[in-house]
């Protein structure tokens, strides 16, 4: 599809092109604070069940769509999901994330991981990505996403989530060359993945390097920025057009150095004043965020007003309004209602 104004809301913005107001979605948009997830999930009482039956996963994704007209759709997955297909065999537990079983801690097992095919391990992926291209046609933009390599590397190292990371920043500091092993192969099998999304229908992809923010700066460019760069310079060898996004949670100290990461747009998290970071960042760099997602607990007024806020530090070009991480499961679904119609009016309100 050419730069015309036909292409949806969300993809002109991340494109650079200029538009009537940001376009806007919601991190988790789908899931515990919606009612109607709650319900499905008494049926399919597993994640994975959830995020790899395709009828099921495109029913969740659909599910914010039907309910609020997000101008972005996401694939519901989890950033885990291609592990097994490596050999890393994990699974979801409720409101605990993911437990690898076998966690990746010798040569032998870095050795053994395979490269990732993705039309062979996932093809529900695909399936869930053209339905829901065909259902919101050019209403909305459809977004896929991938896990990044220091990310994926620390779950798969630990076995689980982390308050420490200990056991990855052990073999990051002591043994280091079977990690960077471990972070090159997670790179490529990342790019084929994310490849294959947007050849499924993807029209933006964001890059989730969710624990890349536990690192000191010195650390993220050793162990987190290279391996950024490696993913997003193989997408762009094969799909220079798409736009793309990297999340760093806890990223005040190393924003600039996401900006280097070969990104399009930079996520921002609400511990940064959107001003600053549009300073820190440069006038040339796109961004997303950075509502506190706590914000949805505050009154209508108290909501209005922040995102007035942030929408006028963000300035008029290159902005996605969004929260600085995800949605919390006991937001008020009243309140994301309301912040996706304000968000809807900005060209009035601001």
């Amino acid at each position: 599809m050419g730069l015309t104004s036909t292409a949806p809301h969300l993809l002109r913005a991340a494109r650079g092109e200029i538009v009537d107001r940001p376009p806007v979605w919601m991190m988790r948009q789908a899931g515990r604070y919606m009612k109607a997830y709650r319900d499905l999930r008494e049926k399919y009482p597993s994640f994975r069940d959830r995020s790899e039956i395709p009828d099921v996963a495109i029913e969740v994704s659909l599910q914010p769509w039907k309910a609020f007209q997000p101008d972005g759709v996401i694939l519901f997955s989890d950033i885990v999901t291609p592990l097994p297909a490596l050999g890393i065999e994990m699974d979801i537990a409720e409101g605990k994330g993911p437990i690898i079983h076998a966690p990746i801690r010798t040569q032998a097992q870095v050795d053994a991981l395979r490269p990732l095919e993705p039309e062979a391990a996932m093809p529900f992926i695909k399936t869930i990505l053209q339905a829901l291209r065909q259902e919101v046609g050019d209403k909305s933009t459809v977004l896929g996403f991938v896990g990044a390599p220091w990310t994926l590397a620390a779950y798969a190292v630990e076995g689980k989530g982390s308050k420490t990371y200990s056991i990855i920043k052990n073999l990051a500091f002591s043994d280091p060359t079977i990690l960077h092993q471990l972070l090159a192969k997670l790179a490529d099998a990342i790019a084929v993945y994310a490849r294959y999304q947007i050849d499924s229908g993807a029209q933006v992809v964001q890059l989730f390097d969710s624990w890349a923010g536990q690192l000191s700066p010195q650390d993220y460019d050793t162990f987190a920025l290279p391996y950024q760069r490696r993913v997003f310079q193989q997408i762009k060898q094969t799909h220079p057009d798409t736009p793309l996004i990297l999340l760093v949670s806890g990223s005040a100290g190393v924003l600039e150095r996401m900006g280097q990461s070969g990104a399009d747009i930079v996520t921002v998290d609400w511990t940064v004043d959107m001003a600053d970071a549009r300073a820190r960042l440069g006038k040339q760099m796109k961004v997303q965020g950075n509502l506190d997602p706590g914000v949805l607990y505050g009154s209508k007024d108290f909501i209005r007003d922040r995102i007035i806020d942030t929408v006028k530090k963000a300035g008029n070009w290159g902005h996605i309004l969004n929260l600085g991480h995800g949605v919390l499961p006991d937001t008020p679904e009243e309140n994301v209602a309301f912040f996706f119609e304000t968000a809807k009016q900005l060209n009035a309100l601001v």
